[in-house]
C-alpha cells in the first residue's frame, strides 16, 4: 500500500550507519525507475494513523531528496520488538558490524526491557555475545557514535580501533576523531593511526592526535611499512642493551679471572666481535637519522 511520508515514525534511524556513496546511487536509481521495493513498517500506537519504519531508511531519505510525498510500504503484523529482531535476522547478508548490532541490542534492552538471556535466544546467540556488543556501545563515547551513524567514520574501524583507544584514553580518542571525522579515511588508514598511538612514545602519540592526516601522508611518501617493524627494531635495541648490562655485571663479579687461558682468549675474541658489530650499528643509526632528517624541510623525521 501507499502512505504519505509524514506518516512515518523514524525512531530507529539512529540504529543504522549512513553510506553517502550508496545513497547517491540509490537516489539516481529511484529517479530513473521509481521505488521497486517497499519499505517495512509496523503500526504505531498513537492516532492519527502512524507507521513505525523498521526497514528502508535509505529509501525514505532518497524519496525525500527527490521531493516525493508517497512511499510504498509493507506492514508487518508484529510488535516493534519482534519486527526489529526479524528484520535483523533477514538482513544477515549485509554484514552488520558488531557496533551496529550493539545499537540494536541496546535499543531492545532500553525501550522494551528485554533481558540479555531473551535477546540471546531470539538471535540464536549466547548471553556473552549480547553482553560484549552492548559493552561496545557503552564504552564508545556518544559523540563518536554519532560520527559513525552519519557515515563520517567506518563502523568497523570504530569497533576495531576506536573502542580500544576509548578504553585506554577517552580524551585521546575524542581528539583523534575530531581530527579525522568526515575526512573519508578507511579502516586500513585508521588502523595504523591507532597502532602508532598504542605503541608510540609520548611525542609520537601527540603527533597522532594533532596531525593524523600529515602522519598518513608521511607514511605514504616513505612507502608502506609493516606496523610492527618499528617496534621490532626497538625491541632488538632494548635486548642488546639488556645483554650488555648482564655481561658487564658478570665481569664485575670476577668471572673473567676464574676462566682458563683458552676460555679467556675466546671471551676476548667474542668481546671484540661484539664491539665491532655495535660500532657498525651505531654508524647505521647515524646514517639513518641524517637521511630521515633530510627528507623534511623542517628537519623533522
Amino acid at each position: 500500500m501507499n502512505i504519505e511520508l509524514h506518516q512515518l515514525d523514524l525512531r530507529y534511524e539512529k540504529l543504522r550507519t549512513r553510506k553517502p556513496e550508496a545513497e547517491r546511487k540509490l537516489v539516481a536509481s529511484l529517479a530513473e525507475i521509481g521505488q521497486q521495493v517497499p519499505v517495512v513498517v509496523v503500526r504505531g500506537a498513537a492516532p492519527p494513523p502512524q507507521f513505525v519504519l523498521v526497514d528502508g531508511y535509505k529509501r525514505v531519505r532518497a524519496l525525500r531528496r527527490l521531493g516525493q510525498d508517497l512511499v510504498v510500504v509493507t506492514c508487518w503484523d508484529l510488535s516493534e520488538a519482534e519486527a526489529l529482531v526479524l528484520d535483523r535476522l533477514m538482513r544477515t547478508g549485509e554484514g552488520a558490524t558488531a557496533l551496529e548490532q550493539g545499537w540494536l541490542l541496546h535499543e531492545l534492552t532500553v525501550r522494551f526491557e528485554l533481558p540479555l538471556e531473551d535477546l540471546g535466544r531470539r538471535f540464536a546467540r549466547s548471553t556473552s555475545w549480547v553482553s560484549r556488543r552492548l559493552a561496545l556501545v557503552e564504552e564508545l563515547p556518544a559523540t563518536i557514535q554519532e560520527h559513525v551513524q552519519r557515515g563520517e567514520l567506518p563502523a568497523h574501524a570504530a569497533m576495531k580501533h576506536l573502542v580500544p583507544l576509548a578504553r585506554a584514553n577517552p580524551e585521546a580518542c575524542e581528539r583523534l576523531v575530531a581530527a579525522i571525522a568526515g575526512k573519508g579515511l578507511t579502516n586500513r588508514q585508521i588502523g595504523p593511526l591507532y597502532a602508532a598511538w598504542r605503541d608510540g612514545l609520548p611525542a609520537i602519540r601527540e603527533r597522532v592526535l594533532t596531525a593524523p592526516l600529515l602522519l598518513l601522508k608521511v607514511r605514504q611518501a616513505l612507502g608502506t611499512v609493516p606496523e610492527d617493524e618499528g617496534r621490532l627494531v626497538m625491541d632488538d635495541l632494548d635486548m642488546l642493551a639488556a645483554v650488555a648490562r648482564r655481561a658487564r655485571r658478570r665481569l664485575r663479579q670476577g668471572v673473567f679471572r676464574r676462566l682458563l687461558p683458552p676460555e679467556r682468549q675466546e671471551v676476548h675474541r667474542l668481546g671484540a666481535a661484539a664491539h665491532e658489530e655495535m660500532a657498525r650499528l651505531a654508524e647505521r643509526l647515524r646514517e639513518e637519522e641524517a637521511d630521515a632528517g633530510a627528507r623534511d624541510p623542517a628537519g623533522d623525521p
